[in-house]
């Protein structure tokens, strides 16, 4: 697996952790940390993979 991706697992898995810490004791700032994170951490990859796709392609 490459470095990248155990980076942003790890991203993912505090984002959720956190989102489970904010929800369970109603700290509302945690809870919004995680779940930005979990977003910021989809929307990373989806970008990098549309990237990846689209430096492969020629167009010409």
């Amino acid at each position: 697996m490459p470095w990248k991706n155990v980076v942003y697992l790890c991203v993912m898995a505090i984002g959720v952790i956190l989102f489970l810490y904010g929800s369970n004791y109603y700290d509302a700032i945690t809870g919004l940390a995680g779940v930005f994170l979990l977003i910021i951490d989809f929307f990373t990859l989806l970008t990098l993979k549309v990237h990846k796709k689209l430096k492969r392609v020629r167009i010409s």
